[in-house]
């Protein structure tokens, strides 16, 4: 656990100057993102594209996302996030039905967390007092988060050699008591996208909601399709997909945190709400998990959206597309490396053919002294590498420096065996 120095409140308030370099000293130590050698965490669209979110988060820093009659442009930039990521992922289409519905939330993690707080509530009216989610061994940890959070028993069903799940695993996986199965597009270990028509038919015969967890993909497979270079539909398209999360602040390129989670139903949307009159304070009402809610993200995500355009997005991905092919062409031409699975979009993991004769861990570690960022995982070790319009330009010096540091590492290995990902400290 990373462990920091504690800065005490001055008993004098510090000049604003003096405040601000400070700041400054403290990103010293940040990993640059701007240089396009971080494969991880941010997605970037360019500078005038970041200039324009960050003239939007001051412009909204103050305002209060929880009441929109206060504040009823961020009811408006609201109702537009969740309108147009609907339509991307399928909601105008007539195997839609029509009535899809859905709410801003602060991340991938509080999507999953309110959908499966929705599919508990359903279990619930269905008399199931301890409600089960089914779920591939590749999906997102939140969903354990969930879990834990919600009473909710989750089943993680291993995933085949394609790091793909099977609907007949998640199948053999289901007992009266479940009441959701989960499919990702893509997965975000591996960016492979499961067999979602064949889950969703799963979900149908038996009468269980569907998850599509698409926070990876709802800003990406859209437009891949777009371009004709995917076939195969994810979204509410499909029969039986009852809900989808997808994260503006990934592919949408807006400022961290602005994702969307999305019901078929006006019904099952009306799950999520939280009311209450039980207070001295009147009516309360949220349609996610916080209360007080910074507008400045929302804004941001309004304005990327905005900015962008669709055919700003295409050339997004298409830019982003070609370089992660070329990444991947990069390291399946390199002696003693491969990608797992068949990842199809801009997410991928690789490691050692054979980790006997070679520790990926050690290669990364090379790479890491060179400013390179990508994470690491386990169950094979691997190295994951998000490929985002940023971080398009360096692919080429990145598969240089790969071939290099396998060279350079032979037969040595690290005993650094940590996958952390997500710490707050």
């Amino acid at each position: 656990m990373v462990t920091f120095p504690h800065t005490p409140i001055p008993e004098q308030g510090l000049p604003r100057d003096q405040v601000m370099q400070q700041l400054i000293t403290m990103k010293q130590g940040d990993q640059d993102w701007r240089g396009g050698r971080v494969f991880s965490l941010v997605y970037s669209a360019g500078d005038d594209v970041h200039e324009l979110l960050s003239d939007a988060l001051s412009l909204y820093s103050a305002e209060n996302g929880l009441n929109v009659l206060a504040f009823p442009s961020i009811g408006v930039m609201q109702h537009d996030i969740v309108s147009n990521t609907a339509s991307l992922l399928g909601a105008d289409d007539p195997a839609a039905g029509g009535g899809v519905e859905g709410y801003l939330t602060s991340g991938g993690t509080e999507s999953l967390l309110q959908a499966v707080k929705t599919a508990r509530d359903v279990g619930r009216d269905r008399g199931i007092a301890r409600p089960r989610v089914v779920a591939a061994e590749s999906a997102h940890a939140a969903f354990n988060k969930a879990a834990d959070y919600f009473d909710v028993e989750l089943v993680r069903v291993p995933v085949d050699s394609d790091f793909r799940v099977r609907a007949d695993a998640l199948s053999e996986a289901c007992t009266d008591m479940t009441i959701m199965v989960v499919g990702s597009a893509p997965t975000y270990p591996q960016g492979v996208i499961d067999p979602i028509g064949d889950i969703a038919a799963l979900a149908l015969e038996r009468g269980l909601l569907c998850h599509v967890d698409a926070c990876m993909g709802g800003f990406l497979l859209p437009f891949l399709a777009e371009l004709g270079r995917l076939d195969d539909p994810f979204d509410f398209r499909v029969p039986g997909v009852t809900s989808m999360s997808a994260d503006v602040h990934k592919y949408g390129y807006a400022s961290k945190g602005v994702s969307v989670i999305l019901y078929r139903t006006h019904e099952l949307a009306r799950k999520q709400l939280f009311v209450t009159t039980d207070w001295l304070g009147g009516f309360y009402a949220s349609t996610a998990m916080a209360g007080t809610r910074p507008a400045g993200p929302i804004a941001a995500a309004w304005a990327a959206l905005m900015h962008i355009g669709r055919d700003g997005y295409l050339e997004l991905t298409r830019t982003a597309h070609d370089a992660a092919r070329s990444l991947r062409q990069g390291i399946e031409a390199i002696d003693g490396l491969e990608v797992r699975g068949d990842p199809i979009a801009t997410v991928m993991a690789f490691g050692a053919i054979d980790p006997d004769q070679l520790d990926i861990f050690a290669v990364g570690e090379v790479l890491k002294t060179q400013g390179w960022y990508l994470d690491r995982q386990q169950r094979p070790d691997s190295l994951h590498a998000t490929v985002h319009a940023g971080s398009a330009a360096t692919v080429s010096q990145l598969v240089n420096d790969l071939r290099q540091a396998v060279h350079q590492v032979g037969s040595a290995r690290t005993s650094n065996r940590d996958t952390t990902y997500g710490s707050s400290r």
